[in-house]
């Protein structure tokens, strides 16, 4: 992608156990275009949020990155000191958590907390901050009036709004998203989302966004990654995953998630559960849940394989365009 402003290489992270070490995000690469939304869906555990976090080096102890690059605008943050990571977080990246209630200081006010990383950032004259803080909040349609409030004075869906808008303080080229709509209600998630959604088409900023949700990721990313047990097991754009899902793993999402259109439809489901890190099967990772299992999926991993501009880590496909480059 000529555009990318993010280039992800064979990352991989382990987390250092009292069990040994439990391999969180395994060989993960995929590239990311200015102003494209990419959505990354799977069950709990899977290593969606822990990818978001080796990306935005955030991680902690006991996580570390084992191998691979991120390549952020060229420059490769994982090699990157702690203090040029901050230099360039909120300016040129952003995050924003699954929880404002818990990412946001409930002791100081909207205002002082903008104020706060704004100058972290070299940013000293206070009606310029004051200024700042007024626009992003109006960005978000939230009234400047609460630049004076407390996190405890905000309902749940204006304070995923206040992370977003402090999120978009320095206009960064890219805004990773963890679930930041799991404690809202249908309604907010919906007007928060088509909030971002305007947001991005009107600045140009590109969004990774980890959910859960099938329901929103159809709705708003371009392109969609699948992950199972740390592994990307699907890569494709959005409608054409939707429409045409290929894994057996994305099928099974897919069915599982009900549609408040048309003739109810009976829930299939996925048997079993998804394996112990620490003790993950031979083979491809998700053979004992399959309904489509071949004897060589117990002894081999598959690779991913090219098909129709997707991407699927199945032998279902393996006589298709080939093994993808990307992985």
């Amino acid at each position: 992608m000529a555009t990318a402003i993010l280039e992800v290489r064979s990352l991989s992270v382990d987390y250092l156990t009292s069990r040994g070490v439990a391999r969180a995000v395994a060989d993960v690469s995929f590239d990311i275009g200015k102003g494209e939304f990419l959505g990354i869906v799977g069950e709990s555990g899977c290593g969606k949020s822990t990818l978001l976090f080796a990306i935005a080096q955030l991680l902690s102890p006991p996580a570390e990155v084992a191998s691979g690059t991120v390549l952020f605008k060229g420059l490769n943050m994982v090699r990157m000191s702690e203090k040029e990571v901050r230099a360039m977080r909120w300016r040129d990246y952003s995050v924003v958590m699954q929880s404002a209630m818990n990412a946001l200081n409930p002791v100081t006010t909207v205002g002082a907390q903008f104020a706060d990383a704004m100058r972290a950032h070299g940013h000293r004259n206070k009606a310029n901050i004051r200024e700042r803080s007024r626009e992003v909040l109006s960005l978000v349609g939230i009234d400047a009036v609460h630049l004076k409030s407390f996190t405890h004075q905000l309902s749940g869906g204006m304070r995923q709004r206040v992370m977003i808008a402090m999120a978009l303080l320095f206009s960064p080229e890219l805004i990773l998203m963890d679930e930041p709509t799991s404690a809202l209600d249908v309604v907010a998630q919906r007007s928060l989302m088509m909030q971002v959604k305007d947001l991005q088409r009107r600045l140009g900023f590109a969004v990774i966004f980890v959910t859960h949700d099938m329901s929103l990721v159809s709705n708003f990313s371009d392109h969609v990654m699948v992950m199972y047990a740390g592994a990307v097991v699907e890569f494709g754009v959005t409608r054409q995953i939707f429409d045409e899902g290929r894994h057996p793993y994305t099928q099974g999402l897919l069915e599982a998630y009900p549609s408040v259109y048309g003739t109810k439809l009976h829930l299939e489901g996925i048997p079993g559960s998804p394996p112990d890190i620490l003790d993950l099967p031979a083979g491809c990772y998700f053979h004992p849940r399959c309904q489509k299992v071949m004897p060589r999926c117990a002894i081999t991993r598959p690779e991913l394989y090219a098909v129709d501009g997707e991407h699927v880590r199945c032998f279902l496909y393996e006589t298709t365009e080939g093994a993808c480059a990307r992985d």
